[in-house]
Order: structure tokens, then C-alpha cells, then sequence
């Protein structure tokens, strides 16, 4: 018996790149698959909670500031996993997207995102714009960017960060290098949902020269314009900025702009 392929959806005959950590890339595979595209599971990188007596310290003195800031679902995890996360009266939850405030929402939380998935729409909400003298707790990942601390000290806020989670470099499995090679015979029918700088200088230096022309003629679909930037700096020419980080939105951006 054969599946029938509905050829009239945007993305048949695409492959769809999921840079996503190891074991995350469910969304985007349900989302390629309602676009009728086939999804290749890359992971450069492991989300690791960050399980010790320091982060919960910490954890707990950022959530008692005025304001809570969450920078991503796996910020979310992390930090529920160390202590069963419940708002204070009166506090302030954000959320850096969509993604994150429904995270927290299914743990009963309820917090505002802006319309601006990423740092600089979160810095621009009116909850951040006068925050002297507030104290501010950011839950986020080891590493992460750092652009959100300084500019609120900037402002006058007092800022706590607490790491709930660290990411892990991994190494391409044979099966996945060989997926990619496979996909690269067609370059102009593949397309990476871009929404970690660091996964895709992750793939980048795995990749063997060989294959990098190839890999220069795919598309790209980026969940910010930050990331946008990121792209074009490492010398991809066809790419698309998405409205928010969600795999359907990538998509139906990717599908707007290269089909």
C-alpha cells in the first residue's frame, strides 16, 4: 500500500534541517511534515540541566525580584526541575517568546512575551523601559548571549542571573553526515529553521569542504533578524526572516520566499 503525496503543499519535495538540541526537534518535524516536507535531524548540541546547590542559590534569589525574565523554554525546564516554579503576588513574569510563555503557562504561570521574539523585543517591552532601582531575575543558560544584563544595569535595575542549564557540544553521527550528503546533491530544495547561532556554527565546522559549496546555495529561515545577520555573515545568500521563532511560522516564511 503507498502513501498518498499531496504535492500541492508548499515544502514537498524539501528537506527541512532541524539544528535543534539533541531530542527537540518534534515541532519542527510535525510542522515539515503539514508543510510536506521531509525533516533531517542534525543536533550539534545537548541541553544539560544544571542540577546543584549553587543554581538552586541562585535560582531561588532571581525568583524573588520584582520582575522574572525567562530566555527559553529549556530556561523554563531548568528551572522547574530545581524548584517548583510559583509566582509571588504581584511579581512580573516575561517571557523572550511565544515558545517560553507557554512553557511557563503550562506549569500554571502566566507571563507576557513580545510581539519581537528574541533580546531586543524583550528589552523594548513597557514592563522594562523604567526599571530603576527594580530588581530584575534573569533565568537563563550557561553562556548564553549577554545582551539583556548590561543594558537593564544600564537602566538602573538591579539584576540577578540564575543558569539552569548548559549546552553540550555533539558530534555529527555517520548517519547524520550521511543524511546531509544526501540532501546536498539537491541544494536548492533544502532549507535550515534557523534558531541558534551557535548550532549553525556547530554544523559549519563539521561540515567537510567537499560539501560546502553546496551548503552555501541551501536557504535559510531565521527566528530573528539577529540570527538573519548571523547567516549572512557566514556566507549564505538565500535567506528569510521569520515573523516569531515558531516552526509554523518559519516555515510558511520559507515557503513565502523560495517556492
Amino acid at each position: 500500500m503507498h502513501l498518498r503525496v499531496d504535492q500541492s503543499l508548499p515544502l514537498h519535495g524539501w528537506t527541512v534541517l532541524s539544528l535543534r538540541p539533541r531530542g527537540q526537534h518534534g515541532g519542527l518535524r510535525a510542522a515539515a511534515t503539514r508543510s510536506g516536507a521531509r525533516l533531517l535531524a542534525l543536533s550539534t548540541q545537548a541541553i544539560e540541566l544544571i542540577d546543584d546547590a549553587s543554581a538552586r542559590v541562585t535560582l531561588r534569589h532571581a525568583l524573588k525580584a520584582d520582575v522574572v525574565l525567562f530566555t527559553s523554554p529549556n530556561a523554563v525546564r531548568g528551572a522547574n526541575a530545581l524548584l517548583a516554579l510559583s509566582p509571588r503576588r504581584g511579581q512580573r513574569v516575561l517571557a523572550i517568546g511565544s515558545g517560553t510563555r507557554d512553557a511557563l503557562f503550562r506549569l500554571g504561570v502566566a507571563a507576557h512575551a513580545p510581539v519581537r521574539m528574541d533580546s531586543e523585543g524583550l528589552l523594548a517591552m513597557p514592563a522594562l523601559a523604567d526599571v530603576a532601582g527594580c530588581r530584575i531575575g534573569m533565568v537563563t543558560g550557561a553562556g548564553g548571549r549577554n545582551l539583556l544584563a548590561p543594558v537593564l544595569r544600564r537602566r538602573g535595575a538591579e539584576v540577578s542571573r540564575a543558569d539552569t542549564y548548559r549546552r553540550v557540544q555533539l558530534v555529527l553521527p555517520t548517519r547524520g553526515q550521511r543524511g546531509l550528503a544526501e540532501a546536498l546533491r539537491t541544494p536548492r530544495c533544502v532549507l535550515i529553521a534557523l534558531s541558534s547561532a551557535k548550532a549553525l556554527a556547530g554544523l559549519l565546522a563539521q561540515v567537510p569542504a567537499s560539501e560546502r559549496p553546496a551548503l552555501a546555495g541551501i536557504a535559510i529561515v531565521a527566528a530573528s533578524p539577529r540570527l538573519t545577520r548571523a547567516a549572512m555573515e557566514a556566507g549564505f545568500q538565500r535567506i528569510a526572516t521569520a515573523a516569531s521563532a515558531r516552526p509554523a511560522a518559519m516555515l510558511r516564511a520559507a515557503a513565502d520566499a523560495f517556492v
